[in-house]
């Protein structure tokens, strides 16, 4: 065979390769081409944003130190973050139900409004300095915040349209894992031109400078996704009051079951969770260095699980997976407490990283599975706000508990509070029944 001809032979199984890839697996292949246009589209969607999140969520606040903000007003600027979230959920739900296309209203707000906010963090160097520059970082983060869980509900309900129900467990198992990839090489990337840079607020700039970039593609491949037609219910300001919300619950109870056991899993979860570094650091004397290995290790222990457990997701159904990836994961709070070492820590997030990488696809799938299509983005919302202020709860107790008795009390706390609420969810939350 001649060389050109078995390069171009090398060539087209390698483009028919990456489709399917982009797709989801080789099972794309039974649906019609514009669900696997739409598949593939949503899938570097996520890859592109997954890059824009590598760099914002892991460096804005250090960006913002550099800037000349102190620690009062870093936590100032997650409170006001996690306030401005909380409150446009439920205008972001009204708006995914009464928009003709939800594909619209994600566009405007995530992926055009926050992505803006990426820019804006960029060149804010060059407009303003000092005291000022520290006030529009963190109006810019408040805002971005507020518009992302705005654009929430909507692509929620536009994900239950376009990713299959059966396949939904492979489809995002790979989805997520070359997720995963992406985010730790621009992770590292990012750190390194910080490092190479001739300061560090230039380097910060040139990374927000990549993230918009990250983001804008993102946006652009959203953009081209074909959504399904549907009919926008005739949603009034009455269906949001706070009694016709409860009512909503009342009359849905495995998926009110659903949303106290998350609460109480997400309590628990962050009684512990903000202070596993702050540990690592003041207690095992662990350097910075060391605690960013040690994430790595966690992510790369969760790149397996993702295909293993989007295969169960799709044999056994997300409650089960839910039910089996979260058994083991109380555990893990629990073992912290007799670490002694830097790297005593190791076993540990490979563990908790395999098993967090299940339960996260599973519980996100079992989420679309409980949800009424027509009242998809409101119970989303609902299910945010409940999962947010729970957390906010969590962490605010943990801060007392451990000023008072000391790690390992939330360690503790922490792996019992999971138990319960696992229990809860095992005991009270019915599986859904699924038509494919």
């Amino acid at each position: 065979m001649p060389p050109h001809i078995s390069l171009l032979n090398t060539w087209q199984r390698l483009k028919r390769n990456t489709a399917l890839l982009i797709a989801g697996g080789a099972w794309a292949v039974q649906f019609p081409d514009t669900v696997q246009r739409n598949l593939r589209w949503f899938f570097m969607d996520g890859v592109l944003a997954s890059g824009q999140d590598a760099i914002h969520l892991t460096y804005l606040t250090l960006f913002v130190l550099a800037l000349g903000a102190n620690k009062a007003q870093i936590g100032l600027m997650s409170s006001l973050a996690s306030l401005s979230a909380v409150l446009l959920l439920l205008p972001g739900a009204m708006a995914a139900e009464r928009a003709p296309q939800r594909k619209w209203v994600v566009i405007a707000t995530g992926g055009g409004i926050t992505r803006l906010g990426i820019l804006a963090l960029a060149i804010l160097p060059f407009i303003a300095q000092g005291p000022v520059a520290v006030t529009l970082a963190i109006a810019i983060k408040v805002m971005m915040d507020g518009f992302g869980n705005f654009s929430l509900p909507a692509w929620t309900a536009l994900t239950a349209d376009i990713v299959p129900i059966s396949w939904r467990g492979r489809y995002f198992g790979n989805r997520n894992m070359v997720m995963s990839i992406t985010n730790m090489l621009v992770t590292l990337l990012a750190g390194q031109l910080i490092t190479m840079a001739a300061s560090p607020l230039s380097g910060y700039q040139t990374v927000y400078g990549l993230a918009f970039l990250f983001g804008l593609g993102s946006t652009f491949c959203f953009a081209h996704l074909l959504e399904p037609p549907r009919q926008p219910a005739p949603v009034t300001l009455n269906a949001y009051r706070p009694a016709a919300l409860l009512q909503s619950l009342r009359e849905d109870a495995n998926f009110r079951n659903f949303c106290i056991s998350q609460m109480a899993w997400n309590f628990s979860l962050n009684i512990a969770g903000p202070f596993f570094s702050v540990y690592q650091v003041e207690q095992l004397k662990a350097t910075p260095a060391i605690v960013g290995i040690l994430s790595i290790v966690s992510s790369l222990a969760g790149l397996p699980a993702l295909r293993l457990f989007g295969n169960l997701n799709d044999r056994l159904g997300a409650y089960r997976v839910t039910l089996l990836s979260g058994m083991l994961i109380p555990f893990a709070p629990i073992l912290w407490i007799f670490t002694r070492s830097p790297w005593h820590p190791l076993p540990i997030n490979i563990l908790a990283g395999f098993l967090w990488a299940g339960y996260n696809l599973a519980s996100f799938n079992l989420l679309l599975a409980l949800t009424p299509p027509e009242l998809r983005p409101r119970y989303s919302a609902l299910y945010q706000i409940a999962v947010m202020v729970s957390a906010a709860a969590g962490a605010a107790i943990g801060g007392g508990i451990v000023q008072q008795w000391g790690f390992p009390a939330i360690f503790l706390l922490s792996g019992i509070g999971r138990m319960i609420s696992l229990f809860h969810f095992w005991r009270t939350v019915k599986p859904p029944v699924i038509s494919a």
